[in-house]
């Protein structure tokens, strides 16, 4: 059983009790890009933009108080997690996210005409325009939507962070007491203590989480009453007035109204700074996930210091292989979002004049970031770094038997004998610290309290 629905193109048929309507299906036939169809939140997030513009015109008297009634409810029926499958456009699609808003549109005209005990299609009743769309435009709707998005995402990125600090704290206070062997430019360079491995990078992604967190505060400026430039052009003053208050009411975040809605509407920068945020903390995790590799490389023939957590076979053709596949998989994840950001920023330089065209595909794009390094995060800590451990035999032989101690000697013998010592220890297959107290009565003792300056307690 079909409906037909007409528009200023033709007539299409719809499934008979389709939310969607015709302007979807437009949508849907044009733009078969990604396939994935809109992020879930950010359809939650258009119903909510929608419900506040709904409550707002019925309080003003623009919207009769059947209508508005039906409309939040259909509003609310989406926020629930209801309906995903009639939003049936790609996330990726021309006209600034026209054909998502039109969905939304569709979806809650459509459920409000159920409510009000019409059927789907009878646009007399509800209209998505007229009525759901009232006092709003694509080029507010969508960036706002966007914005409550980001900072919905965004708090499960900040907790996926906070989880991995926490645990990589943790593996710093059990290896407190174990020293080991640095390296630079893969080198063996001067000892350190253990737990300097994890504090490092905690620290490192810590900072990282702090610059999202500032940088995401700024999504809390909508362009909401802008409607299709930034002049406001078809609202009223009393929408404009109190849309944003509203809003914030619905979605739970402090909003506040750009102060030049012109701005708010036509620049993109504030999500390529999320982005760019974003990358640099995927540049972090790399970083510490190639360590990881370096670190646990071997067993045997590699570094062999520390120890991952064995998750699955590691080759169809080598017996016993163990491949480091959790921070191989956050390696990966990491080159996601690094090529994503470059997405984001060519797309917010791309905008021309009033509006940019492009802010789906940087949605989509940013979206993904968030939720794809969340998850790398997530999985990283529970399968990895919960479990891992340094070989400490291991780690206490290269510790003992490594001639970088010899630097510690510079200030106590100077540059040049403590060279020589070097050439002595080799030459006799001996300890650094062997050789100082034959040559000049260093005990260890006394070498190894000047190994930590920077760790010492009047630091």
């Amino acid at each position: 059983m079909y409906r037909i629905e007409k528009d200023s193109l033709g007539e299409i048929q719809i499934e008979k009790n389709a939310l969607y309507g015709i302007h979807s299906v437009r949508a849907r036939d044009n733009f078969p890009i990604t396939k994935r169809g809109l992020d879930h939140a950010f359809i939650r997030n258009i119903a909510k933009v929608k419900k506040a513009a709904a409550i707002l015109n019925g309080r003003n008297g623009d919207l009769d108080e059947k209508k508005t009634e039906a409309i939040i409810w259909a509003c609310d029926e989406i926020i629930a997690g209801r309906h995903y499958d009639d939003f049936i456009v790609d996330l990726i699609q021309g006209g600034a996210g026209t054909s998502a808003n039109m969905n939304a549109n569709e979806v809650i005209a459509n459920l409000a005409i159920i409510r009000l005990g019409k059927e789907p299609g009878q646009y007399d009743v509800v209209h998505p325009i007229d009525d759901v769309n009232m006092h709003q435009s694509t080029n507010d709707v969508i960036p706002t939507a966007a914005r409550l998005t980001v900072m919905d995402k965004s708090k499960e990125l900040l907790d996926a962070l906070n989880y991995l600090v926490k645990e990589l704290e943790k593996k710093a206070e059990e290896y407190k007491d174990l020293i080991k062997i640095s390296r630079t430019q893969l080198q063996d360079a001067v000892p350190m203590k253990a737990s300097q491995v994890f504090t490092s990078y905690s620290h490192m992604i810590d900072r990282s989480s702090v610059k999202i967190s500032n940088v995401v505060k700024y999504m809390k400026h909508v362009n909401i009453g802008a409607t299709a430039i930034g002049s406001g052009i078809n609202t009223t003053p009393a929408y404009n007035k109190g849309i944003v208050d509203e809003l914030s009411k619905v979605s739970g975040y402090e909003l506040s109204q750009f102060y030049d809605l012109y701005d708010g509407t036509q620049n993109a920068d504030d999500f390529a700074s999320v982005s760019s945020e974003i990358r640099v903390c995927a540049l972090s995790l790399s970083k510490m996930a190639n360590d990881f590799r370096l670190l646990s490389s071997g067993p045997v023939a590699g570094f062999g210091e520390l120890e991952l957590p064995d998750r699955q076979s590691g080759s169809s053709i080598m017996p016993g292989k163990i491949n480091p596949v959790m921070p191989e998989a956050l390696n990966q994840a990491a080159f996601l979002v690094i090529g994503n950001d470059l997405t984001v920023s060519m797309a917010a330089e791309a905008g021309q004049l009033e509006l940019n065209a492009f802010l789906p595909v940087m949605l989509f794009q940013l979206f993904e970031s968030i939720d794809v390094l969340s998850n790398s995060i997530r999985a990283f800590v529970d399968n990895c770094v919960k479990d891992v451990s340094f070989n400490e035999e291991r780690c206490r032989y290269e510790y003992e038997h490594n001639l970088a101690i010899a630097t510690v000697l510079n200030p106590l013998i100077g540059y040049e004998k403590s060279t020589e010592l070097v050439k002595k220890a080799r030459e006799q297959g001996k300890t650094i610290f062997e050789i100082a107290e034959e040559e000049y009565g260093l005990s260890r003792q006394e070498i190894e309290k000047h190994l930590f300056v920077s760790d010492s307690e009047e630091k």
